[in-house]
């Protein structure tokens, strides 16, 4: 469990830093800091997937808790109303922790009380569950439900649109603020309710600011709710998008603590494992007609296809998922399109995009892995095979954005304007890093793809076809070698041009030359090239995307969208890369200590940013602030993956 007492609640900069997520496997999630004081426009009680795992709506942002007694009124909620206001610092909060669970502790005068928030798996559904632990005398409990009703990417300003009337019979509060959104259920029981619509306005969220986007909302209540309580009660409340009428808040709690209860039913006794896997069960999420698809980062990214490739092994396979991961592989088997995996499903239901060389060649490392995992011949050679041929096809024939296999057998890629590979930050008109020709990374996946077909086909009996894959592989192997070796650097070259020069930067995507299943280098120089990375690149939380000695080198990731985008693949540090590194430690130095030395200089991140997961990047300089998305599929997966794999515990 990780636990924040109440001396690390304070101060208020330092509170908001950290953030809980809750996730419900359809796309939505209820998410704050851990003082309940919402920094992000992503922020709310309820934010649904509406057309899951898309459509997501930040329905109400708050429900903001008073507690009365004895002539006082006491506020137990945390909002930032910018400068020209007092901001109230969570004083009466004595602690929160995150085990299965979200969970606070509140302490004042007599009374201390116990919050816990859980998610329906399966339904846009909240569940707010209050504890009386010790009360000296009864008080009563009101709560204030604080609608936002937009878009998640969006904020709400005070307007004459949203609908006033309301019904409240039952226990159960029901209303639409807006023609042609989602009705909000709210289920109260044995409260009584105060209709008095009004706006509360300016609402400032931090971390919108400092990303230097618009950050004021207002935000619409119809009335408050109260109980009476006494030491020893309980109060749940339900708040969804569907007729409460016949559920109970206590009773789907149960079920959803039973869920998560049996997601450790494999001996994940270790602490980090254990996190890990509670964190991975909030990427797995439906996609339409009973298939299943991996959210790539909350709270703004939807389903990727390179993130889901990456991120399957860990998140699935190693985690005893595996009708989920063959759910997943069959649902991007299906939409394969000129021998692509799609890059990214957008925001609305709509046609993917397919603007990726790296992202497909993962599906053959998430194909072979769940082979190997599972021993599901009849689903791999049968369903599977057939799309792998036909995208092998389509690469030798040229297919999108100029890949093609080039006469030396590797893979070339890229036109200007487009970023296909996983550095693909893009200003405008302008691609950061273009990286277009041969990628380093392309050609090792490229190289692990021919090797896996060909191992597949033999498993198929089809020995002749196998035997020339197997030798188009052993051509990319050569030409590599001759290409890619920086003699002066002693690692790899990050590209080959399309003029056919060198880029030699040093970046980590030389590194999957030596950590994948295949490696296209071995021996003196694999050693090389990891001494390389480790000395340039390595950091606790992940390794740079580029060395500190480069030209163009940035250290921090933050500023204006602009500022961010330039500096994301320029120095910062992403996570996920722990996953291959660690992999490479183990095949070319054979170092179980150093991998669990690894393991445990991270460690430490799962107590800050979202507590509990990992996140997306950091900052290239110490002390390596957590940055981007607060919880990353990829991050989490190839983590969790390696610790498995290895045995790191």
């Amino acid at each position: 469990m990780l636990r924040k007492s109440k001396a690390q609640l304070q101060p208020f900069s330092k509170a908001i830093q950290n953030e809980w997520l809750e996730a419900n496997g359809l796309g939505g999630w209820s998410s704050s800091t851990i003082i309940g004081c919402n920094t992000r426009r992503y922020h709310g009680i309820l934010v649904a997937a509406t057309v899951p795992p898309v459509g997501r709506m930040n329905l109400l942002s708050k429900l903001d808790e008073t507690l009365l007694f004895k002539d006082q009124r006491i506020d137990l909620a945390v909002n930032d109303y910018g400068e020209d206001s007092s901001t109230y610092l969570g004083q009466y909060i004595s602690s929160f922790e995150r085990g299965l669970f979200p969970e606070w502790e509140y302490e004042i005068a007599g009374i201390r009380l116990r919050k816990t928030v859980a998610m329906c798996q399966g339904e846009n559904t909240v569940l707010i569950l209050y504890k009386v632990l010790k009360a000296d005398y009864p008080f009563t409990l009101e709560l204030l439900p604080l609608l936002a009703v937009r878009d998640y990417h969006s904020l709400t300003q005070q307007n004459s649109a949203a609908h006033w009337d309301n019904e409240f019979s039952q226990d159960i509060f029901r209303a639409r603020l807006y023609d042609g959104t989602p009705e909000i259920y709210i289920k109260v029981p044995g409260a009584q309710y105060c209709h008095h619509p009004d706006w509360y306005r300016h609402f400032n969220f931090e971390m919108e600011k400092t990303r230097g986007l618009d950050f004021v909302e207002d935000l619409f209540t119809p009335g408050a709710f109260s109980k009476d309580l006494r030491e020893g009660e309980d109060w749940g409340i339900l708040v969804s998008t569907e007729d409460p009428r016949e559920k109970d808040a206590m009773d789907l709690f149960l079920k959803e603590l039973k869920r998560k209860e049996n997601l450790l039913h494999q001996p994940f006794n270790a602490f980090t494992l254990q996190h890990l896997v509670l964190a991975a069960d909030q990427f797995v999420v439906g996609r339409g007609d009973g298939m299943k698809t991996v959210i790539a980062g909350y709270h703004w990214f939807t389903d990727w296809g390179r993130d889901t490739m990456i991120a399957l092994p860990g998140i699935t396979l190693h985690t005893g998922r595996f009708v989920d991961a063959k759910k997943i592989l069959s649902a991007f088997a299906e939409s394969v399109s000129m021998g692509m995996l799609p890059n990214r499903f957008g925001d609305k239901p709509g046609e993917p995009e397919y603007n990726n060389v790296d992202g497909t060649l993962w599906y053959f490392l998430a194909v072979y892995r769940y082979l190997y995992a599972t021993n599901d011949r009849t689903f791999v050679l049968g369903k599977i095979l057939p799309v792998l041929k036909e995208i092998m096809d389509w690469h030798f024939k040229g297919t999108r954005f100029q890949i093609h296999v080039d006469e030396d057998g590797l893979l070339f890629a890229g036109e200007p304007g487009i970023q296909l590979t996983w550095m693909d930050a893009k200003i405008g008109d302008w691609v950061v890093t273009p990286r277009i020709g041969k990628p380093v990374e392309v050609q090792a996946l490229w190289y692990n793809a021919l090797k896996i077909f060909s191992e597949l086909l033999t498993l198929n009996e089809q020995t002749q076809d196998a035997f020339q894959v197997n030798q188009r592989a052993e051509k990319v192997k050569l030409a590599f070698d001759q290409l890619f070796w920086n003699s002066q650097k002693k690692c790899l070259f990050d590209v080959i041009d399309e003029w056919g020069r060198p880029q030699p930067q040093v970046r980590p995507n030389q590194l999957f030359a030596i950590s994948l299943p295949f490696a296209l280098v071995e021996g003196e120089k694999a050693m090389a090239v990891l001494e390389t990375v480790e000395k340039k690149l390595y950091t606790p939380v992940g390794l740079r995307s580029l060395a500190e000695d480069e030209p163009g080198y940035c250290g921090k990731y933050e500023g204006n969208v602009y500022q961010r985008d330039f500096a994301y693949h320029q120095g910062t540090v992403w996570s996920w890369l722990l996953g291959p590194f660690v992999d490479a430690v183990m095949r070319v130095e054979d170092s179980p200590w150093k991998a669990r030395e690894i393991v445990s200089n991270f460690r430490y991140h799962l107590g800050e940013a979202c507590l509990g997961s990992v996140s997306e990047i950091f900052d290239g300089d110490p002390p390596h602030f957590p940055r981007g998305c607060i919880a990353q599929a990829w991050s989490v997966g190839e983590i969790l993956r390696v610790i498995k794999e290895y045995g790191l515990y």
